[in-house]
């Protein structure tokens, strides 16, 4: 009796582990915001994402200088 208690728990571990291993990928404009932020995550760098994806990726950064 308790070895299938036991067997139960550690599938319902297994289960449990596997969701906890995938990763959540970065969007383009957060990688691209990362890598010139000196501090992830901080309000700064999240304000310069949300700013990115109003402008695309593609245009972030592009000054018209």
């Amino acid at each position: 009796m308790w070895q299938d208690i036991l067997q139960k728990k550690s599938k319902a571990r297994r289960k449990a582990g596997s969701k906890k291993a995938k990763k959540k990928r970065l969007d383009c404009c957060a990688r691209k915001v990362k890598a010139g932020a000196k501090v992830w995550p901080s309000a700064y760098a999240s304000g310069r994402v949300v700013q990115c994806r109003k402008k695309g990726c593609a245009n972030y950064g592009k000054s018209k200088k």
